[in-house]
């Protein structure tokens, strides 16, 4: 398996990032491959840097001749999502990635594959490492934890680029140039609830709802694909009234880039309730399958039978989660005006979670209109205050303001053409890439953004197309030839 990875064209790309798969990463806990970009650096002989939070610098002089030409920074992120299908024994922090490939895809045995961001990191790499390009001053700049927090680029200090041309790897379709993106928010709602103890003559119960494809809730939020805590929510809102259904916990998502693809939750019934209770449980599977089979075709929603938990939240608490999930707004809000086909605005309650106490309500809100994401986590909030759930906003970052008289632009578009015989796709991304933030510190940087075709990050059925890779590498290496 590894072999056959390896032995792809380009090989300097895909042998770095293999070796990435077998490096555990996920956001927050990326300092393995910290440390793997700094030794890479270092046993280059190149200057090396790792900063305060651990963003790495990797600077690479000019070829003799060319120390004139403008400075280009290379920049990816070193972190991975973490999503595996629940059939699936995998430790992020432990246990390697277990790539394969599949025809013309590289693929991940049940979990996400992490080529967001490592094919990126993997071609800088490649850069750096070889002797064959002639080139002005180069820099590899590797970031930590953009898909949780962005704390790399937010962290990110004046003076340790001097580049004035920055080219993101972070993008995920071939033959696409990206000139902007959205800017996100959090925002989070909880609930606090009374533990009530658990009263006699009721049986208990865990409901599931999974096989969603979940996905990037950035790129995939146009696809119309189920969100399983919605989906959760409306069955127990329902199933509150008619069954007299408790809730002792729900458990609903996990990340919030992510559109949740399982959720679950425990609850009791009054035992007469039994089989009028499994038979909504069925019924809603088959309604859900058919609002979504076209999407969704491996959707399951099913009760099992479970022991009896030591309390359940109080009937208030439950009712105002229920109505609270049951309106928040989610999905495409707004389609762009200016952009057709293109996603304005959108929200993804991607995780609702209860603990000894409270509930967890956690939406990531995204536009490319500051004012717009203002508004939606302004709505969001109103309804999460009416259940009366305290709302913290927080980790906003800014969005990427196009240039379309951008020289680099200009200059990869040329490019684009005279490789392909084609002219690149130029775009705006419905997703938080790390140029806003990076261009708010460095002031002036002309910045751009492309990269292979990858499908389906944030999810186990991510997969990067290895035809797309060979093309995104010649791509980079005559765009250098040519600034």
């Amino acid at each position: 398996m590894s072999q056959k990875i390896t032995d792809l064209e380009p090989k300097a790309v895909w042998k770095i990032f293999y070796e990435l798969t077998r490096i555990p990463r996920p956001s927050k806990k990326e300092g393995r491959a910290v440390q793997y970009v700094r030794e890479f650096g270092e046993r280059l002989a190149l200057p090396t840097h790792v900063d305060t939070v651990g963003n790495v610098i990797i600077k690479k002089p000019a070829t003799p001749g060319f120390e004139h030409l403008t400075g280009i920074v290379m920049q990816s992120h070193l972190d991975m999502v973490p999503q595996k299908n629940s059939d699936t024994s995998h430790d992020f922090e432990k246990d390697p990635i277990e790539a394969y490939v599949d025809g013309d895809w590289v693929k991940a045995k049940g979990t996400t594959l992490g080529s967001d961001n490592g094919i990126g990191v993997a071609a800088i790499l490649a850069i750096l490492e070889s002797d064959a390009l002639r080139h002005g001053p180069l820099e590899g700049l590797f970031t930590v934890d953009e898909e949780t927090g962005m704390t790399g680029a937010f962290n990110l200090q004046p003076g340790l680029i001097d580049g004035k041309i920055l080219i993101n790897l972070d993008s995920e379709d071939e033959g696409e140039l990206y000139i902007g993106c959205a800017g996100g928010m959090n925002t989070t709602g909880r609930l606090t609830f009374t533990r009530e103890p658990v009263p006699s003559g009721v049986i208990a119960f865990k409901i599931g709802l999974t096989g969603l494809k979940g996905g990037h809730s950035g790129l995939d939020i146009h696809l119309g694909r189920g969100n399983s805590n919605k989906l959760l929510s409306r069955f127990m809102y329902d199933a509150g009234k008619r069954f007299r259904m408790r809730l002792a916990a729900i458990d609903g998502g996990s990340l919030r880039n992510a559109i949740p693809r399982e959720s679950f939750a425990v609850v009791t019934i009054p035992e007469n309730y039994k089989t009028d209770f499994l038979r909504s449980v069925q019924e809603y599977q088959d309604l859900f399958r058919s609002e979504f089979g076209a999407v969704e075709p491996d959707l399951k929603f099913i009760a099992s039978s479970a022991d009896m938990p030591g309390f359940l939240i109080d009937q208030i608490a439950q009712e105002k989660l229920f109505k609270a999930v049951y309106g928040i707004p989610n999905g495409v809000i707004r389609m762009s005006t200016e952009m057709p086909g293109i996603v304005e605005t959108s929200a993804n309650l991607a995780i609702v979670k209860s603990g000894d106490e409270t509930i967890e309500m956690m939406c990531l809100l995204r536009s490319s209109v500051d004012s717009a994401k203002d508004d939606l986590g302004i709505a969001i909030q109103s309804v999460m205050e009416l259940a009366g759930a305290e709302v913290v906003h927080d980790g906003s970052y800014p969005g990427w303001k196009p240039d379309v008289n951008s020289p680099i632009l200009s200059t990869m578009k040329k490019v684009y053409q005279n490789i392909s015989g084609k002219t690149p796709e130029v775009k705006v991304i419905h997703a938080g890439l790390e140029c806003g933030i990076i261009g708010d510190v460095y002031k002036g940087l002309d910045m751009i953004s492309f990269g292979p075709t990858i499908r389906f990050p944030h999810s186990p059925d991510e997969k990067v197309h290895i035809g797309s890779v060979g093309k995104f590498w010649k791509f980079l290496i005559e765009t250098l030839k040519s600034i």
